[in-house]
């Protein structure tokens, strides 16, 4: 009976052709440019392992490992985490084959890239918490636990595939990192860490990923088969935004596929001016989301975590932490922006000024980023002072800029490519980039300032004058 392997190789017109050399020199080159590559920060992380840094830097440190995790076995629950090319979707998974035997090279490559990002775990947890003694077996300690963590995650990852419960499962575990990472930022105490005895905290993780791993490989001739073609069109659509480099159909991808199977129910709205409309669309799309608003309330003490594992010495990249989750938080609340940009028509439907409408879908924007910034300054030690003054003085220039993201268009990649002496930049991707960035940077640069300088009185009254005028702005270029 014909395997996997042969239709494979029949299929790609190589059947009987082995490896030449050329493959194998390349291989090992590509292997070794990657080992130069990381030799320096491998080096460095080494170094700075000798001197252990202070409790609240290790505790946000750990917190940062620990939700980095969290967001890879997020990811892997997003994407797949097994998926198929086009073709192999197309032809070979419904097909008589064996389905493990299909899936079987995913399956190996899902493993080695878990594998890989165990081991960076593993050095970051080492990195952040110390070795000033028994450096050998802290980090044979560290590497297995990280290993058999990334692994024994995503093998509950791949089994999340096959049946609801996993899949509830594979949400308790994220939320139960997400939890952890709290804890450890709230406690910052890395005295009981570095007590314990590497082999001692490494050895269950070890055994119960190595169990997860073998349930997994098994439940690959299980996975449903909708499954697996839904799992390969998002990888596919990933796949298209990486390589023509629009990152604006993930949006899509994410807004249909939520949409696609959801069953709404019809309710009765309030008694609000017609101009008042299309706010009340974003809040019943927001409100149909409650998963969006948990994350954007545990966000808010991502500025936190950084000042407490940077020491408080990163304080621009704090302000931009800071300005950049409030510009986030304003564009969880455009989807209806970005629906009039796309279906001109459907906003002409409403039949109402565009200024009007545009000024109505700034509200909630305007709205979440106040909320957002004002939660994130009142977690950061010593400024919740007059520095929350700040924040709803600035949102309506970053509800501006979310606005303009969402009706900006599709990457223009015949717009010419400037040759700089560190390489070709494509403008057509750069403009796209800055498009919406810029009104923020505008609009919110005296804040920016007062985060990193302090607070100013001029200031203040220099940011209540630039939120304003580029909402005003940028509603007034919209048609009366």
């Amino acid at each position: 009976m014909t395997g996997v392997r042969e239709v494979r190789a029949l299929a790609r017109g190589k059947a009987g052709r082995a490896r030449s050399l050329s493959d194998r020199y390349a291989a090992l080159f590509g292997l070794a440019m990657v080992c130069a590559m990381l030799a320096q920060p491998v080096s460095s992380a080494f170094q700075a392992m000798a001197a252990p840094p202070r409790p609240e830097q290790a505790g946000a440190g750990l917190a940062l490992v620990v939700l980095v995790l969290a967001g890879l076995l997020w990811a892997a629950r997003a994407i797949g985490p097994v998926v198929l090319s086009a073709a192999n979707a197309t032809w070979l998974l419904l097909s008589p084959l064996d389905r493990r035997g299909v899936l079987g090279r995913s399956a190996r490559t899902l493993l080695l890239v878990s594998l890989v990002a165990g081991v960076g775990l593993g050095l970051a947890a080492l990195a952040v918490t110390g070795a000033p003694d028994h450096l050998v077996w802290r980090l044979v300690g560290a590497l297995v636990a990280g290993v058999s963590v990334s692994a024994g995650g995503m093998a509950i990852a791949v089994l999340a595939q096959t049946s609801d419960p996993w899949d509830l499962a594979l949400k308790a575990v994220i939320a139960a990192l997400v939890a952890a990472a709290a804890v450890l930022m709230l406690l910052a105490d890395r005295n009981v860490l570095a007590t314990l005895p590497a082999p001692a905290w490494s050895a269950v993780p070890a055994v119960l990923s190595a169990l997860l791993v073998r349930q997994a490989w098994s439940a690959l001739g299980r996975l449903p088969a909708r499954r697996l073609l839904s799992s390969s069109a998002r990888a596919g659509h990933l796949a298209n935004a990486t390589v023509s480099l629009d990152p604006s159909l993930l949006s899509w991808m994410a807004e249909d596929n939520h949409w696609r199977g959801a069953r709404l129910r019809s309710r009765r709205w309030p008694g609000l001016p017609a101009v008042f409309a299309p706010a009340w669309q974003e809040v019943l799309r927001l409100a149909r989301r409650p998963g969006r608003l948990a994350v954007l309330a545990g966000s808010t003490a991502a500025p936190l975590l950084l000042t407490q594992a940077t020491a408080g010495t990163a304080g621009p990249a704090v302000a931009a932490l800071v300005l950049g989750g409030g510009l986030a938080a304003a564009a969880s609340a455009v989807s209806g922006a970005r629906w009039d940009a796309d279906n001109p028509a459907l906003a002409r439907l409403l039949a109402l000024p565009e200024r009007g409408v545009t000024a109505a879908r700034a509200v909630l924007p305007a709205l979440l980023a106040a909320a957002w910034m004002s939660a994130a300054l009142i977690l950061l030690p010593g400024t919740a002072g007059p520095l929350l003054w700040f924040a709803p003085l600035a949102a309506p220039a970053l509800a501006a800029a979310a606005l303009r993201m969402a009706r900006r268009a599709p990457v223009n990649h015949a717009m010419p490519v400037l040759d700089t002496g560190t390489g070709a930049i494509p403008t057509g991707p750069l403009l796209w980039a800055l498009t919406g960035l810029d009104l923020a940077l505008v609009g919110c640069f005296p804040m920016a300032l007062a985060l990193v300088s302090g607070f100013s009185g001029v200031l203040l009254a220099v940011q209540a004058i630039a939120g304003v005028a580029v909402l005003a702005a940028y509603v007034s270029r919209r048609r009366a």
